[in-house]
């Protein structure tokens, strides 16, 4: 192409490429049409025609989460850009490095509430509430500088997602092509070295302990074999649920993702252990009952963001810096200095083992439904939920994790992701089978993103949980408005007749013994498939913690 005919839209498609993006998300609309044009053109990029721009901006999340890169979706303006804040807040929530590129309306009409078509005064400050940061390019020329500056700082420790507006008039202004785009680096600054004062100061708080623990959430992910030392020196692990598989979750010393929340036995254990080490997790109130769950008096946080300090549950030492950096520097610190109680590790096992099961036995007639899932599964699967009753329960504490980027969920507790990002999951999987296990309310949200997985011929099983209604918020109702459920009753469609006007294979399950059988199926079917879980003919799940101890059924357990 001569630079005659080279424009903005051009720029942005050959920047994405150029810094490594295969796949991008999104809608094809009238203020993006430039720029669309200019990756259709190239046909270098995979572009992912989702239904709606919330499905693209969380199956871009997803695609980020797995593949560890940056995941690109493109709405248009005004209505596009808020269908696609939904996602950018749950990217937000999740740490996920998601560039966002929006058009704008001609920069002559720009937030003058002039009733131009799409026109939102105040977008940027909208998608600013949503993101790390949101820019607006207003010139040609400084269109380049502008995209280099989002894409590096969503990619920059603590990740998270960063939206662009390009008014359609300056991608259409062509320009001659920037010769920086032949040897363009992104500035994303090295990893963030701790001092080592601090370390020091951490070290010698650990070296006096003598029943160790290590606590690892999202901005350990990329540090799992720094980890693995700490747990050769005798600590002992639990995650946080971003955090999950960073140890494989059959490893005998994690509780993987029983953290304590809803296992009294965990919560005793705690009692006993001596310091605990907690590295790129912000201790969420979600999964500390609102800070509730007693931790350890001694502390040791470690987060590459110095806002994390004391920001949820004191320290006794804070260390500023890169997960992987520091856990390799305090291994080296202990090595030789560890004197871990000779029963600590078996202690450790045994309540692991009696906490499993004991909380598995809360599940009623879905026991069994963890074990048999994972046994139907292949290891590398990837493991998607939204948040259903299912994954309130046992998909985020006790299905087995394997690896730190196997596992994705809302981490922001939304209804509606998990169709979407089951997708954006399986096409960052190179090949590896998804499954995303949603609830027949979140489900509702996204389904059209069905005729995507299909369209895109996505390696996915969607496992849909279908108790005909909102089955967490009747839970929450019982245990804190005395009984009283209203409005989460929802009729839907005939799922098996949905699928087959999508266009894809489905099955059902009807018990627990058909359950691996059937996912294993569908696992073996190539591309998306659909798997009804009809739990009416299964059993009602019985109420979870921490619900199970509240309201109607604290005074049916009473008697």
């Amino acid at each position: 192409m001569t630079d005659s005919g080279y424009n903005v839209g051009d720029l942005v498609a050959e920047f994405l490429s150029r810094i490594g993006v295969t796949t991008c998300f999104g809608i094809v609309s009238v203020h993006n049409i430039p720029m669309l044009d200019g990756i259709g053109r190239r046909n270098a990029i995979r572009y992912v025609m989702a239904r709606n721009e919330m499905g693209g901006a969380h199956m871009a999340d997803a695609y980020a989460r797995v593949s560890g890169h940056l995941g690109v979706i493109f709405s248009s303006t005004g209505p596009g850009a808020a269908n696609a804040v939904p996602g950018l807040a749950e990217a937000q929530f999740a740490g996920s490095p998601v560039l966002h590129i929006t058009g704008q309306t001609a920069t002559k009409f720009i937030d003058r509430d002039m009733g131009t078509v799409h026109d939102l005064p105040g977008q940027t400050a909208m998608l600013a509430a949503v993101s790390k940061a949101a820019f607006r390019i207003r010139s040609a020329q400084e269109a380049l500088g502008v995209l280099t500056r989002a894409a590096a700082l969503a990619l920059t420790p603590p990740m998270g997602p960063v939206s662009v507006e390009v008014p359609i008039d300056i991608q259409r202004t062509v320009i001659p092509r920037p010769a920086q785009l032949d040897t363009l680096v992104l500035p994303v600054p090295p990893p963030l070295p701790p001092s080592e004062a601090e370390l020091d100061e951490a070290a010698e708080i650990l070296a006096r302990a003598r029943r160790p623990m290590l606590w690892l959430g999202n901005g350990a992910k990329a540090a799992g074999a720094a980890a693995m030392r700490l747990l050769d020196l005798g600590f002992g692990a639990v995650s946080s649920w971003n955090g999950r598989g960073i140890i494989p979750e059959d490893h005998p010393m994690t509780f993987g993702g029983l953290h304590g929340n809803g296992a009294p036995r965990i919560q005793e254990f705690y009692r006993s252990v001596d310091a605990m080490l907690v590295v790129g997790s912000k201790l969420r109130g979600h999964e500390t009952m609102d800070f509730s769950l007693k931790l350890p008096d001694v502390l040791v946080h470690v987060d590459v963001d110095p806002c994390a300090n004391g920001r949820t549950y004191p320290n006794r030492a804070f260390v500023c810096g890169d997960a992987g950096l520091v856990m390799e520097a305090l291994a080296k610190r202990l090595k030789g200095r560890m004197k871990v109680d000779p029963g600590f590790a078996a202690e450790f096992q045994e309540t692991r083992k009696l906490a499993t099961a004991e909380y598995q036995a809360t599940l009623g007639p879905y026991a069994d439904f963890p074990v048999e899932l994972r046994r139907a599964l292949p290891r590398d699967a990837l493991w998607v939920r939204d948040v259903t009753i299912s994954n309130s329960s046992w998909g985020n504490r006790i299905f087995p994790v394997y690896g730190p980027r196997d596992a994705v969920h809302p981490v922001s507790a939304a209804i509606g992701p998990g169709l979407p990002m089951g997708i954006g999951a399986a096409l960052a999987g190179g090949g590896r089978k998804a499954i995303a296990m949603v609830g027949d309310g979140g489900f509702a949200l996204n389904q059209t993103e069905l005729w995507t997985a299909v369209q895109e011929r996505a390696e996915l099983v969607v496992m849909v949980m279908n108790d005909r209604g909102y089955g967490v918020i009747k839970h929450i109702q019982g245990a804190l408005q005395d009984g009283r459920m209203f409005f989460g009753d929802l009729q839907g469609p005939d799922l098996q007749k949905l699928a087959a006007v999508a266009g894809l294979p489905a099955f059902r399950v009807s018990s627990t013994e058909e359950l691996a059988g059937t996912v294993a199926k569908a696992v073996a079917t190539p591309g998306p498939s659909l798997v009804e879980v009809d739990m009416t003919a299964i059993g009602a799940f019985p109420p979870y913690a921490p619900y199970n101890t509240m309201g109607i059924y604290a005074r049916k357990a009473a008697g």
